[in-house]
């Protein structure tokens, strides 16, 4: 049970923190749109590549830098232009609130929640190769302590996209829209930044 608690705890720890992947789920629960699948895509990447490094292929990334260097620039470019659309939303009082009534089909948002999860080298160094290695500290505990982590992945998402989906009818105003489109588009920018600058 420690080893449990322990990996709940680590991992809600690395997820927590604002970043593209929290945002996304952020906006589209206040959008009320395709929740579910965001939330499960989400708690079901954390899963696997928790699994990942649990296992011990967070040692072969570590040995192939390039990986994580391809996924930088990848993921650098993908945020920039999430923020840049994100910006010019922002301009309009209306644009968020008019873009959560064609907030795009199930399809394209599964797409953008793999591409903000797996074009992130954050999510390889925090989820495969950290709690990989504090996981191996458990020895055969370590799957408890995986089996923790994601719980409080899973706990995560879904709190945070149905807590969102149900304050959406009270941020439902456009000016509270217009300052999460900012907010977005910030948060992308810098992370964006953050990973050009190594």
């Amino acid at each position: 049970m420690s080893a449990v608690v322990a990996g709940l705890v680590t991992g809600l720890s690395l997820i927590v923190a604002i970043g593209a992947q929290n945002a996304f789920v952020l906006r589209q629960g206040l959008r009320r749109a395709h929740v579910g699948t965001v939330v499960a895509l989400c708690s079901a990447s954390d899963a696997l590549l928790i699994g990942v490094g649990v296992s011990g292929v967070g040692v072969l990334v570590q040995q192939h830098p390039a990986v994580l260097v391809l996924a930088r620039w990848a993921g650098a470019a993908y945020l920039l232009c999430y923020g840049a659309r994100s910006l010019w939303n922002a301009r309009r009082p209306q644009a968020l609130h008019a873009a959560s009534q064609q907030a795009g089909g199930r399809w394209a948002v599964a797409a953008t929640t793999l591409a903000l999860t797996y074009l992130n080298p954050h999510v390889y160094l925090d989820t495969v190769l950290l709690l990989g290695s504090v996981a191996h500290h458990y020895g055969p505990l370590r799957w408890w302590f995986a089996a923790g982590a994601a719980l409080g992945s899973l706990a995560w998402f879904t709190t945070l996209g149905l807590g969102a989906r149900a304050a959406s009818r009270v941020l439902g105003r456009p000016a509270v829209w217009r300052v999460l489109d900012l907010v977005v588009g910030v948060v992308m920018i810098v992370l964006a930044l953050r990973l050009l600058l190594g």
